[in-house]
């Protein structure tokens, strides 16, 4: 392969890999990378298009501001782009994005507007009215509207329609795709509108989105909420051309997620939150055909997005997507349990230096003291701070020259009332017995218990 003049050139012709370690009935499954592009996922195929149709059209150039709204890969796309042409680009986000989008984002140049993930259209955070009134604001300033932007479609419509019917040698029965801004769906339905019209166009969409429903029915009834990000909608995109789907799966966040777990596992495929929606619809479509069929459908991005979240058994256990064992007492309450090996800790002879740099490694203001099964002390932010303004040595002593060993523990048959006098003196909480140490309880260890427990309810 010759060499590239940038990484634009990159975007595109990523590969087709059959699926083979799960279940996919009398069917042929294949799963197209687009996480193989620059930028890590499918929406750079958009970014590209939608910023180099309005250079053409003069709609932009020098000196010009991008701003768009995106609670998905669109905004890294754009960023992507905006970065190797020089444009200033502002993003408002909804605040369910992963952290890596939002680093991955700053890094790239982007400035980054959070708002709220939990309200609709007209509320003033909203995060596209919001995006319409930094546009109005903001001089020279160009919004770029993927929901109602034509070159959106034409991206799909012009590379990826063309090169998935390339790949599969013309033999092609359907293709599963998901709905964000309706980009990705309807690029591919009129290209193969037009070239093989028999293949079937099938929706995946998340439990809570509208989009599934008004496939059915005609109709956009009340939207829920949903963890899959960058697909799924509170109403019909303008550009979302839904004509030619005549199947629609709803797929929860739970199956979503454990099948993007699942691929990575069995496919050795990292892929995102929304492919795991793609691939879970596509592999019930799969198993309900009773003759051989071809399927396609997309990894829409990586799953190195997500790291903190689906892919971290705690993330998953807090939510309720994971099961763990259950005791009926203050064990089910730990979100990091010693047990598991899960809790962050040092032994009494680490210097302190150990403390220091695991604690800022993990992002936590206390770390226990163990040595065995047992707890001997605890150490917190403010036991550092006082022993290195001491003296700056003794961050090659011991643990256990500066732990509290005074420790208050709560057997694990505690009631959660007796847990609020140990927060308001500001210490956290200590589950403890004879049989030895189980894990540390903080405030907001609580506050997920009972959410879970109402959502359990």
């Amino acid at each position: 392969m010759p060499s590239c003049q940038n990484v634009l050139q990159l975007i595109g012709n990523t590969p087709l890999v059959q699926i083979r370690s799960l279940d996919t009935g009398p069917c042929e499954l294949l799963v197209k990378l687009e996480s193989q592009n620059p930028g890590g996922s499918i929406k750079d195929r958009v970014g590209r298009s939608m910023i180099e149709v309005a250079e053409r059209e003069g709609r932009i150039g020098p000196g010009s501001t991008l701003v768009e709204a995106t609670a998905g890969n669109t905004g890294l796309g754009l960023a992507l782009v905006a970065a190797q042409k020089g444009y200033r680009l502002i993003l408002v986000i909804p605040d369910k994005m992963s952290q890596e989008k939002v680093l991955h984002l700053r890094a790239l140049g982007a400035e980054v507007v959070m708002t709220r993930s939990d309200v609709g259209r007209g509320h003033p955070q909203y995060y596209q009215d919001m995006a319409e009134e930094i546009t109005r604001r903001t001089p020279n300033a160009f919004y770029v509207n993927q929901f109602n932007n034509p070159a959106n479609p034409l991206a799909h419509e012009t590379t990826t329609g063309p090169e998935i019917w390339d790949q599969t040698g013309h033999q092609l029965d359907a293709i599963v795709c998901g709905v964000g801004s309706g980009g990705t769906l309807t690029g591919l339905s009129r290209f193969f509108a037009r070239v093989a019209p028999e293949v079937e166009i099938v929706l995946a969409d998340p439990a809570g989105s509208v989009l599934a429903d008004y496939v059915e029915t005609g109709k956009v009834g009340e939207a829920g909420s949903w963890a899959v990000e960058g697909i799924g909608e509170d109403f019909v995109p303008p550009i979302a051309d839904l004509s030619r789907v005549r199947t629609a799966y709803r797929i929860d966040d739970a199956e979503s997620l454990l099948t993007a777990r699942s691929l990575l596992r069995r496919e050795g495929i990292l892929a995102g939150s929304s492919s795991g929606t793609l691939v879970a619809a596509a592999l019930r479509y799969c198993r309900e055909q009773s003759r051989p069929k071809r399927v396609v459908t997309l990894i829409c991005d990586s799953g190195n997005k997500y790291l903190s979240k689906m892919f971290d058994d705690y993330w998953m256990a807090d939510r309720g997507f994971l099961t763990r064992a259950s005791f009926g007492d203050l064990r089910d309450v730990i979100s990091h349990r010693f047990s598991d090996g899960a809790v962050v800790s040092v032994g009494p002879d680490d210097p302190l230096g150990i403390v220091y740099t695991r604690m800022r490694m993990y992002d936590v203001s206390q770390v226990p003291v163990v040595e065995g099964a047992e707890i001997v002390g605890i150490l917190d932010e403010s036991d550092l701070l006082l022993a290195v303004m001491a003296d700056s040595a003794s961050l090659q002593r011991p643990a256990r020259e500066f732990m509290t060993t005074r420790l208050h523990t709560v057997r694990p048959q505690a009631s959660l009332s007796e847990l609020l006098p140990i927060f308001d003196a500001g210490r956290v909480v200590i589950v403890a017995d004879d049989a030895g140490f189980y894990g540390l309880i903080t405030r907001v260890d609580v506050l997920s218990y009972l959410r879970r427990q109402r959502f359990a309810a």
